[in-house]
């Protein structure tokens, strides 16, 4: 796993990452010309593997003593709900525009090819409370880097952001605002 702090979490078992690492699947081309997309899809098919990736994840942000996870749409709601579940506290989304149905609070953030939106409820946390953000994969870190700052502007505390996977070379925890980040695979 690699981690902002020096030392690995002591969750790392070399060999659960390696087979979760052998799961994942690589799509040259997809979705555009010179892009290496990473599916997750054969990883979430086999039980064991997925057991694997929620136990390790949930161990990681345990550490971090959340009261809430907050999952970015859409992969990380497969990842954040089990890992609420194992820790024992609640879930909130945070969604494309125009998906949830109340009050909502919404961050505009830029992208390499150009912008997007994020919303979640404006009620999904408060000021005190320990959040931390749950997603399938680090890339650029435009989308995690947004719903950080939209915790944040709510007066939450964020407490950190895990990964199943980051895609080390695209430099996105640069766009993380300084917050604690971990994953379980780095390519």
């Amino acid at each position: 796993m690699t981690d902002t702090n020096p030392t690995t979490p002591a969750s790392s078992d070399s060999s659960s990452i390696s087979s979760l690492r052998r799961l994942i699947r690589d799509v040259p081309d997809f979705p555009k010309p010179g892009i290496l997309f990473r599916d997750l899809t054969p990883l979430m098919a086999d039980a064991a593997a997925l057991r694997t990736c929620i136990d390790l994840l949930a161990a990681d942000v345990a550490s971090w003593k959340p009261d809430l996870i907050i999952g970015i749409e859409s992969r990380g709601f497969i990842f954040g709900v089990p890992v609420a579940l194992a820790l024992g506290v609640g879930f909130a989304p945070i969604r494309k525009p125009g998906k949830l149905p109340h009050q909502r609070v919404s961050r505009k953030y830029e992208l390499e090819y150009g912008h997007d939106v994020i919303e979640m409820h404006a009620d999904a946390v408060r000021p005190g409370l320990r959040v931390a953000i749950v997603d399938d994969l680090l890339a650029t870190g435009g989308t995690a880097g947004a719903a950080a700052e939209m915790v944040r502007e709510q007066g939450a505390e964020l407490v950190g952001l895990a990964f199943v996977v980051e895609l080390g070379g695209l430099r996105g925890r640069a766009r993380l605002g300084g917050a604690k980040a971990t994953s379980l695979i780095t390519y």
